[in-house]
This record gives structure tokens, C-alpha cells and sequence, in this order.
């Protein structure tokens, strides 16, 4: 848990503004300055650090049951993480070359990564609590409601980008569907694979 926070503390001092000023993205019209404070690779290793333990973190809570996790299993964890963002890169990737996103949107990856930085900072407070005061019950409820808020924002973040027509709006809804709900549905579902064969 402390690494967890220090990979946060370390990505704000390699590059200021990461976490501490992600919710700007959400209510600005336009892109957040990022000439302020440059892209560092040790901020980016941090922050991705963070994120990836973070879920791990949330998945363990989630799926062990009367504190029975190991370090085994958080890595394992950590493991399905990594692949699950791989891939959702990926289709990302193959989303804005195919519909030419970028083109429309200056910078859209970091709205993205805004609004996960908030989610995950949120998560990772939460699982802090439950990994004190909660059982696993509580774990999956604080998990997917946070998932939820994620979508939220992601969706007003994203309607305000990208929304001028209806056919926008039925676009807007399927890749949410399809590239926000499902690999997070995946992640849970193949984090509980994994438990069930370590």
C-alpha cells in the first residue's frame, strides 16, 4: 500500500500536475496546458506503476477471501492488469486510426488518462479503507461503484468532446460499451480465473 503511494507521490514530483491537476480535464472546454509541465518518462512509469498496482490492489481485496492473499497472487493480479491495458491500448490505437479521432480532438489520450488518473486516485483511497475497516463485499461494491463513476465521467468527458449529431451520440455509446465496459467486465472476470488456479 505504501509503494502504491509512493509510485503516486514520485510521478507528481517527476512531472507536477499529473494527479493534482487531472480534474481540470473534466469541466475545461479545452486541453490543459501541457506545456507547463512536460511529459517525463520517470512520471509516466510512476503513474502507469500506480495504476496497474492500484487495480491489482482492488482485484486481491475483491477476490480473496478472509485476507488470504499473497504477494504471488497480487503479482498475478498485477499481471491481468497489465495485459488487460495492453490490449485496451491497442484497441485505442486501431480506434483513432481507423476513425481518424485525433484529427477532430487535439489530444484525446490525455482526457483518457485524466479522468482514469481521478478514477484510480478515487479507487486507491477507497481500497485504503476497505483494506482497513472492510470485508470483501464491501471490496466488489466500493470496486464497481468506482467503475461506475469512471464510466460518468468518461461519458460527460466524451459527449462534450465528441457529440454534435445523434449517429455521435449511438457511436459514443458502442465504444463505450464495447471498450470501456467489457475490458473492466474482463478484467474481474479473468482476475477471477486466475485466483481460482493459483
Amino acid at each position: 500500500m505504501l509503494a502504491l503511494m509512493l509510485c503516486a507521490v514520485l510521478a507528481e514530483m517527476f512531472q507536477p500536475g499529473i494527479i493534482t491537476k487531472a480534474h481540470v480535464s473534466l469541466v475545461a472546454r479545452t486541453d490543459r496546458n501541457y506545456k507547463e509541465s512536460p511529459v517525463t518518462i520517470f512520471g509516466q512509469v510512476f503513474i502507469y506503476l500506480f495504476r496497474i498496482g492500484t487495480l491489482g490492489m482492488a482485484m486481491t481485496l475483491c477476490l480473496y477471501t478472509g485476507g488470504q492473499g499473497s504477494f504471488f497472487g497480487f503479482l498475478a493480479l498485477c499481471g491481468v492488469a497489465v495485459v488487460m491495458l495492453m490490449l485496451k491500448l491497442l484497441c485505442n490505437l486501431l480506434l483513432d486510426y481507423t476513425f481518424s479521432v485525433s484529427r477532430r480532438v487535439e489530444s484525446p489520450r490525455e482526457h483518457y488518462a485524466n479522468i482514469a488518473d481521478i478514477a484510480i486516485a478515487i479507487l486507491y483511497l477507497v481500497m485504503l479503507a476497505m483494506r482497513r475497516y472492510g470485508n470483501n463485499t464491501a471490496a466488489i461494491w466500493a470496486f464497481w461503484s468506482v467503475v461506475l463513476l469512471f464510466i460518468l465521467m468518461w461519458t460527460y468527458r466524451s459527449w462534450r468532446l465528441f457529440v454534435e449529431s445523434p449517429k455521435d451520440a449511438l457511436d459514443l455509446l458502442i465504444y463505450i460499451g464495447t471498450l470501456e465496459v467489457l475490458p473492466l467486465a474482463g478484467l474481474y472476470y479473468f482476475s477471477e480465473k486466475t485466483i481460482a488456479l493459483l
